[in-house]
């Protein structure tokens, strides 16, 4: 049996089959709001966007464990929203904003600017 020790591994299953990243004509509106509906989700797209390229304990903080970080990870991914890449033992995730923009112009600029709206109203 092979033990994977490395935080939101993009290997799944018994069968160890990389994640595929959907195609831009496969991205959803439904499915990219919903991942964003998510606080924990939306907090990860945000330092991803302010800071680029992170790996998952970089943006998802500590009090989280890793199975629930490495579930919304996966929500992120499928739904298009990041592109994860297993660079040695770390796996870096950044964000499609070209591709969400060009599927949906707006959307995710949209969402992250009424984030920070709400956040200044706390």
């Amino acid at each position: 049996m092979v033990a994977i020790s490395q935080d939101c591994s993009p290997w799944h299953n018994a069968t160890m089959q990389p994640i595929s990243h959907p195609d831009t004509s496969q991205l959803t509106l439904a499915a990219v709001l919903y991942a964003l509906g998510d606080p924990v989700r939306l907090k990860i797209v945000k330092v991803i966007a302010e800071k680029g390229e992170q790996a998952c304990r970089s943006c998802g903080g500590s009090d989280i464990a890793k199975s629930t970080l490495s579930h919304h990870f996966k929500i992120l991914r499928e739904s298009g929203i990041i592109h994860t890449e297993k660079v040695g033992t770390q796996h870096l995730n950044s964000l499609r904003a070209d591709e969400l923009e060009a599927r949906f112009p707006g959307v995710l600029a949209s969402v992250l600017a009424s984030a920070d709206e709400a956040e200044g109203c706390e």
